[in-house]
């Protein structure tokens, strides 16, 4: 039954991230845009980033404009009431942080109604006790208190304005509506929804509480959210529908800095979140990748898809083995990352059989509908950001008059055995499966991309890594590189674009093999030098989604 469920988010997802139009910037370097680039999930969020870059904006003002507008552009993905993953390059200090906004379990949790004996515990896993709280606006507040050259007020306009005056639904869009509609509250479905039906493509949607919630928070700031009026509002409502998500947890949440981790693959350091994220796994499998060297493979030939699947695997366990939070339970990143242990695990890979996959203990989860984006400044300044709501539109509660979803952020805990160190524990990190990644050569940053996806993340995030130093492509080439996955509980599925003699020389290799349409939604940005100089920016937006990759 698991490896059902795994394989029908995998197709789910790459039905929602379907092929669009991606745009990119020309390769010719006396072109190359040098002021800001923005590669976001929707074309109206990435000119949001780049309206206020001309405005005089940072990177990190930006950041702000832009995932402010993928929650009106994108309500389903991330907001306000979600939570996420952001890697920063502070430029001036030459310093790469991890912005931490997944925010801690309630106080109040009672994890024992979100496991069997409890009747309605599955339920319980989705609706109104799924609710963790939401930490974006304090990443927000963060970035633009740490780093932001621009008033707080002045990066909301793009917003509110999208919000206030409503933009035409995409097909896809349209689609993911429909889909959660009759779920929604009766007051959300007055404005995503026309004579009792929901939105079509073509048909404008407008968000006037979102907007009116945004002014306020413009107007107001982030205690508007977590300590005010708003917080009162949100309070009520959660109480009202049994949440365990209560005003002191809105009062004591805060964004956290952390120092990243890193790993030198073939000369260039990657960068990505650190625990409480779970992205280490991603850097595992660079590292196991790494002992391969001698071996020549060719991009995406039987040879290289096998051992990379047999790599991820392993770096799967390691993420299901040893996940936790850094003050509870740290991940033993020392080992997992030395020479001595990637070696000692690449010796174990039969380059001619695939292993069964033999899960640890405890066993996790992520949310598949997340967005990612990047931005870069004429400065350096880079952000590489993931958000979420964790399902679609999350718990599906939005507070009347607010237009802001929430997120069900605790159904991705492990529940059993009860006490493992992913259990929802009062007042505990919710760890992440984000995997947002800058990388350097000669201490000079070179690229910054990310991905949605779930569990698939940190291994898609390797492949497009491996893709830019191992096989010299450029960013857009990359990104639109066919990719595979693991998914639970011993399946490899590549995307249909790798070829079918590959798939059956997989399948003879003893992979459980099966087919999707996409993986992931990826954006990327890529900084061009000369002689040590920088001289532009090149960029991508995933052609499996629906985004733009744009600069001046």
């Amino acid at each position: 039954m698991r490896r059902i469920l795994s394989l029908f988010f995998i197709t789910i997802f790459g039905l929602f991230s379907c092929q669009q139009k991606i745009e990119s910037t020309k390769t010719n370097t006396s072109s190359l845009p040098s002021q800001g680039f923005v590669s976001s999930a929707h074309p109206l969020a990435t000119q949001a980033g780049l309206e206020i870059l001309q405005k005089g904006g940072n990177a990190f003002d930006a950041a702000v404009a832009i995932a402010a507008a993928l929650n009106v552009v994108e309500p389903m993905m991330s907001g306000m009431g979600g939570y996420g993953t952001i890697l920063v390059y502070d430029a001036e200090g030459k310093k790469v942080r991890f912005l931490d906004s997944s925010g801690k379990i309630p106080f109040n949790m009672n994890s024992d109604l979100m496991r069997p004996p409890t009747p309605d515990y599955k339920e319980n896993r989705r609706g109104a006790k799924s609710v963790s709280t939401p930490g974006n606006v304090n990443a927000w507040d963060a970035m633009s208190t740490e780093y932001g050259n621009l008033e707080w007020q002045e990066l909301f306009s793009p917003a509110i304005k999208l919000a206030d005056e409503g933009f035409a639904l995409s097909e896809r869009t349209a689609r993911l509506i429909g889909l959660g509609f009759d779920e929604f509250p009766e007051h959300a479905k007055v404005f995503y929804g026309k004579e009792g039906k929901a939105l079509k493509k073509g048909e404008k949607l407008i968000q006037k509480d979102l907007a009116e919630s945004f002014r306020q928070l413009a107007e107001k700031g982030r205690s508007h959210f977590y300590e005010g009026e708003l917080a009162q509002i949100i309070a009520n409502t959660m109480e009202e529908r049994g949440s365990f998500l209560a005003l002191e947890d809105l009062q004591k949440d805060k964004a956290e800095w952390w120092d990243p981790i890193q790993i030198d693959y073939k000369g260039y350091d990657v960068f990505t979140a650190s625990p409480p994220a779970n992205s280490f796994p991603a850097l595992i499998r660079l590292g196991m990748m790494a002992e391969f060297e001698g071996q020549n493979f060719e991009h995406n030939s039987v040879e290289y898809l096998h051992h990379y699947a047999e790599v991820t695997k392993h770096a799967f366990w390691c993420r299901l083995r040893y996940a936790g939070d850094p003050e509870i339970a740290p991940p033993p990143l020392d080992k997992l990352l030395s020479k001595a242990y990637l070696s000692e695990q690449v010796q174990a890979i039969d380059s001619q059989k695939a292993l069964d996959f033999s899960p640890p203990q405890y066993v996790a989860t992520d949310g598949k509908n997340t967005t990612h984006f990047v931005v870069a400044d004429k400065q350096g300044n880079i952000v590489s950001a993931t958000q979420t709501l964790g399902n679609l539109f999350g718990s599906k509660i939005m507070p009347e008059g607010t237009g802001i979803w929430f997120n069900n952020s605790l159904a991705y805990c492990t529940y059993e055995p009860k006490g493992n160190p992913m259990d929802a524990i009062p007042g505990q990190r919710k760890l992440s499966g984000d995997c947002p990644v800058i990388i350097f050569k000669d201490e000079l940053p070179v690229y910054a991309l990310g991905t949605p996806g779930g569990h698939t993340i940190p291994q898609t995030v390797p492949q497009m890594v491996m893709n830019l130093i191992d096989f010299n492509m450029g960013i857009n080439e990359a990104i639109q590189a066919p990719r595979i996955t693991f998914a639970e509980p011993n399946s490899i599925v590549l995307e249909n674009d790798i070829s079918e003699d590959t798939f059956e020389a997989l399948k003879a290799l003893g992979h459980q093999v099966n087919r999707t349409r996409g993986l992931g939604n990826a954006h990327g940005l890529s900084l061009q030098y000369q002689n040590g100089q920088f001289i532009g920016f090149e960029g991508a937006a995933d052609k499996r989604g629906e985004g733009s990759a744009e600069g001046f």
